[in-house]
């Protein structure tokens, strides 16, 4: 059996001088570990973040995306800024929200030195299905087209808890996070839509834009016919009373692996680069409005070209660090693997073990501190 080489992982902590601010460590990360690499020049560069959902405080600060976007641009790059849309109802479930959330949190064209594009566009509908021949889950990925018509992708995570995959960091960042609300349907479900009654007025928007003829509006409420829906999620988008939901019944085990297979597909083809900042790790997701404190003290910035060895790095690092007290990680913990302490119900490795498979990298790293 093959053996595999172990990835470089770049690492930073977070200590600066009067020689050198957070944003200039930062920079010196990127180019250290290889990122002025890239073929930047003439080249449009998608940097994906996460805006962080209006009311929670542990998103990535706008100056960090700044500082990787001045990279690209000193580097020749056309850089902008993009996540696609959300599948469950909140501030970022369309475009237009979705600006207003990112603006509201400080991502600007004025603050961050480019613009903002919403991957999917308005309704989250305006994808590209890219093909998965060697998926085991997925055979055609639906991701944003905007994620797919840039030259160059960078990932930009903020790495913290998360209930459904024990941890958010790159991997979900980029496979979740780049799917349109079809690929977001496919990868959290295992079955389809529903409409809830009491919220419905029977306007028909979801009946007009259905193109399999699954939605009848009968007494002025929609019913979804689960034999003909194929779960694109369109119908999810165009509701104005938010009476369309997911169940969201995939497994964990299911999702992570997904979540690899989309992943795949957003990388294949072009080249990438991946950075992951350990601040502020809050125990669950930041499409919270809210953020509970945070588990652990902050730890530093890494960065690599293998976005599988960035996940593991970033893993062992925050588990080998002392839980913070009045944390909800002092309150659950029950052995040396935080995440797991936090979300039993789910095991962050499947998504690892899956990312080896799809052979997207290793999670065998060396790392090099600078």
């Amino acid at each position: 059996m093959a053996t595999t080489s172990p990835s470089k992982v770049y690492f930073t902590d977070f200590r600066a001088s009067y020689s050198e601010n957070l944003l200039q460590k930062l920079t010196r990360l990127m180019k250290t570990a290889g990122m002025d690499k890239l073929p930047f020049e003439g080249k449009y560069a998608a940097i994906k973040i996460h805006f962080g959902e209006p009311g929670n405080l542990s998103f990535l600060r706008p100056n960090y995306a700044k500082a990787v976007v001045d990279f690209v641009k000193a580097h020749g790059g056309k850089a902008f800024l993009t996540d696609a849309n959300t599948l469950y109802v909140g501030s970022r479930k369309n475009a237009l929200d979705h600006l207003d959330a990112a603006y509201l949190n400080g991502f600007t064209p004025f603050s961050t030195g480019c613009h903002v594009i919403i991957a999917d566009g308005l309704k989250g509908t305006d994808d590209v299905a890219i093909p998965l021949p060697d998926g085991r889950y997925v055979k055609e990925a639906k991701i944003g087209r905007a994620v797919m018509d840039a030259d160059i992708f960078i990932s930009l995570t903020h790495f913290k808890g998360h209930e459904c995959t024990g941890f958010g960091g790159a991997l979900k960042n980029i496979g979740m996070g780049c799917g349109s609300r079809a690929g977001k349907m496919e990868m959290h479900n295992a079955g389809k839509p529903s409409v809830s009654a009491d919220l419905c007025v029977g306007c028909g928007a979801c009946r007009k834009i259905c193109a399999h003829d699954a939605i009848t509006i009968t007494a002025k409420k929609a019913t979804i016919d689960v034999t003909r829906c194929v779960g694109c999620g369109r119908c999810i988008g165009v509701c104005f009373k938010d009476a369309i939901h997911t169940a969201y019944d995939e497994s964990n085990e299911l999702l992570n692996a997904k979540i690899a297979e989309y992943t795949a597909a957003v990388l294949r083809g072009r080249p990438h680069f991946h950075i992951s900042l350990v601040c502020d790790v809050s125990p669950e997701c930041d499409c919270h409005d809210m953020n509970d404190a945070p588990i652990i003290a902050n730890i530093g910035m890494l960065a690599s070209a293998d976005p599988v060895a960035l996940d593991q790095a970033c893993a062992d690092l925050c588990c080998k660090a002392p839980p913070l007290p009045n944390s909800m990680l002092t309150e659950k913990r029950t052995g040396h693997d935080h995440f797991h302490a936090l979300h039993p119900a789910t095991n962050w490795r499947d998504a690892i073990v899956h990312a080896e498979r799809m052979q997207i990298g290793t999670a065998q790293y060396t790392l090099v501190t600078i």
